[in-house]
């Protein structure tokens, strides 16, 4: 028998707050269809008060209280304006996913906080939204993070082929998929920064307006700082066996500041803001693709003495964007092939989006969001809380 066909959105709001990505996808049949999207750019201000949000201070329950609303009317818009596209109303739409925004993720004590309140966002754009999809994780003993290997599952494993699916956002998470005839479990965790680093560094040293290094240009002016590339991949977090999740609480500009204000080399050097730009860039392929060993390695059956050079490397997320970023990685996973999920049917701009209209569709359908070997929970769940428009 087949499934019926329904539309969801997805709405997703990434550590950069530069914008929101919002999907409109179908799924029929165990199948989605990326029929749409929309990326509307986050108001400037609001991207201030949310950054500083993100950053303990005083009062920060005020700050929030202000920034609720017109962040869930943002959300609200982007959905709307994604609709515009389409011949579609709010009313050919099942539910709308909204990861909402993260200002603080503290796995340690059990707690996430994303904003964005979704009764506003449901009622503004008249269609029955579900959020707030980490903290049920949590309940149950989880990091509440990272979620989207459950849809990296469900879309992109493979009968034969082992396959590493990475998102290089803000932060970068990875999910490793044997092969179905393994018939082994999914792993996943948070690998460490992605672009947070490089976004805030370039923010800080350059007038542009863009918030980002295109193309990685600024960074192919520099030259890597060793020294300082050294000192930052001793960051305890790299050596956490998963589950695990991070988030700019540990990887900031505070703590990059910290090295560069110590002397790294014992030379009293002032390193040129573009080779900083051009290490962090190195910092986080190398983050990345130690992973993607360790992982290789333990799916070899002689102790990780040899490297599964089978794998499949699949890059999404803004990092997909960086070819300085993709070349690194290359070069540091020289026997697997690298390329971005557009090459197995997903543009690699959309996968996070698209990943919470699947989250949705899932909590709409009481079918789990979360795999416990990847988040450490103690069970699976339906995750999110309902909103109804009505």
């Amino acid at each position: 028998m087949r499934n019926k066909r329904e539309l969801y959105i997805g709405l997703m709001s990434g550590t950069s707050i530069d914008g929101i990505d919002a999907a409109l996808v179908a799924f029929e049949d165990g199948k989605c269809q990326l029929l749409a999207q929309h990326l509307q750019p986050m108001p400037t201000t609001l991207t201030a008060k949310l950054h500083q949000l993100c950053r303990p201070h005083n009062d920060e329950i005020t700050a929030l209280a202000t920034l609720e609303q017109p962040l869930a009317q943002a959300f609200a818009l982007a959905c709307q304006q994604l609709l515009a596209k389409t011949p579609y109303t709010a009313s050919d739409v099942t539910a709308i996913g909204s990861h909402g925004q993260t200002i603080r993720h503290h796995p340690e004590h059990g707690f996430t906080l994303q904003i964005g309140d979704a009764n506003i966002l449901a009622a503004l754009t008249n269609i029955d939204t579900v959020a707030d999809f980490r903290r049920k994780d949590m309940a149950l003993g989880g990091q509440g993070a990272p979620l989207v290997p459950a849809f990296h599952q469900a879309v992109f494993q493979h009968p034969t082929l082992n396959r590493a699916i990475i998102n290089i956002g803000g932060l970068a998470n990875i999910t490793y998929l044997p092969s179905l005839e393994q018939d082994k479990p999914v792993i996943g965790y948070d690998t460490g920064p992605g672009n947070t680093l490089l976004d805030t560094w370039f923010t800080t040293k350059n007038k542009s307006t863009k918030g980002y290094d295109e193309n990685g240009q600024w960074a192919k002016s520099g030259v890597i700082i060793q020294p300082l590339l050294s000192l930052l991949l001793q960051h305890p977090y790299f050596a956490l066996l998963p589950p695990k999740s991070t988030g700019r609480e540990l990887f900031n500009l505070a703590w990059l500041q910290s090295y560069l204000d110590s002397d790294v080399d014992n030379t009293r050097q002032i390193y040129s803001d573009a080779n900083v730009q051009r290490t962090l860039t190195r910092f986080t392929a190398v983050s990345i693709a130690n992973e993607v060993t360790k992982l290789q390695k333990a799916s070899t059956l002689n102790n990780g003495n040899t490297l599964d050079k089978n794998t499949e490397v699949y890059i999404c997320g803004g990092g997909a964007a960086n070819p300085l970023l993709m070349a690194d990685l290359a070069q540091l996973l020289p026997h697997s092939p690298v390329m971005t999920t557009a090459e197995i049917g997903i543009d690699p701009d959309w996968v996070e989006a698209i990943a919470f209209a699947w989250l949705a569709k899932q909590h709409m359908h009481k079918q789990p969001g979360n795999l416990p070997a990847v988040t450490g929970a103690s069970r699976t769940a339906i995750l999110g809380a309902f909103y109804p428009a009505g």
